[in-house]
């Protein structure tokens, strides 16, 4: 299955919020595209992107990292986000 992940979109926000420092989030499932994330991100923005490797079980499954380690945190998931 082909996933939308609006990387331009990313990008764009990455660069409103001029974040040097990026953390991404994605779900197991979508863990083999982490590579072209981070160099698409990366190109685009100029920011250091990493992926943070551990589980994600949902939105609410944020990563405990301390506040001044990245200036961003983009979370992907499977689903479409329902308000």
């Amino acid at each position: 299955m082909e996933y939308d992940l609006e990387l331009e979109k990313a990008a764009e926000h990455i660069k409103q919020e001029n974040a040097k420092s990026v953390c991404v989030q994605l779900p197991d499932g979508l863990k083999p595209l982490a590579d072209k994330i981070v160099d698409f991100l990366s190109e685009k923005t100029g920011a250091s992107v990493v992926i943070w490797a551990g589980s994600c079980f949902g939105a609410c499954d944020t990563p405990n990292i301390p506040d001044d380690q990245f200036d961003l945190l983009i979370q992907w998931g499977h689903s479409a986000w329902k308000r």
